[in-house]
């Protein structure tokens, strides 16, 4: 009885529902996840792992292969600088680049994606089918978490990729991709 006095117990806070002070202004941040996080409004790391690989993995749908593996050379660059803790790459263990983000892990999705033709994804079902699969937290916008994948990328990519992307891109998608 003593212990329920002292230690009172302390009620569980679902972090999806409150906003995380851990989210720093965007100039503080130089990685790809970081900028992400950061832009999207997200408390770590390890959802804009998970949003960036839904957003990646509907844009790869829509595209050409030529065009997904002349991205993915672009993207050959250090998801995080001078990170060497690689647990905060635990749904895809190897993504160390960007690139690995960009390309589907799992192979039999990714043999399936390179042999069928590219999909035509309208802008409604592409923002719905980021809002459903990349688990975004509740205060978190599906067009903003875009927009921070997006943006982020952009700052990867040269001027004729991001074109070409943009290229592929429905109506109001590809206005977040402009605006990014």
């Amino acid at each position: 009885m003593p212990d329920e006095v002292f230690n009172p117990p302390i009620p569980e806070i679902d972090p999806t529902e409150v906003r995380d002070s851990r989210a720093l202004p965007n100039q503080q941040h130089h990685s790809f996840l970081e900028k992400v996080a950061a832009q999207a409004g997200l408390a770590d790391i390890y959802d804009a792992r998970d949003i960036s690989e839904v957003v990646f993995r509907t844009m790869r749908d829509m595209m050409t292969n030529e065009s997904v593996d002349q991205v993915a050379q672009e993207l050959h660059k250090p998801v995080m600088e001078e990170n060497t803790d690689r647990t905060v790459y635990t749904a895809t263990p190897l993504a160390t680049e960007i690139e690995d983000l960009w390309k589907d892990t799992n192979p039999i999705v990714n043999f399936l994606s390179r042999i069928r033709p590219t999909l035509q994804i309208r802008d409604t079902t592409f923002l719905f089918r980021i809002k459903q699969e990349a688990g975004l937290p509740a205060h978190v916008e599906v067009e903003r978490a875009v927009k921070a994948v997006f943006s982020a990328t952009k700052d990867e990519l040269s001027a004729e990729r991001i074109q070409e992307i943009a290229g592929y891109l429905p109506g109001t998608v590809r206005q977040l991709w402009e605006e990014a």
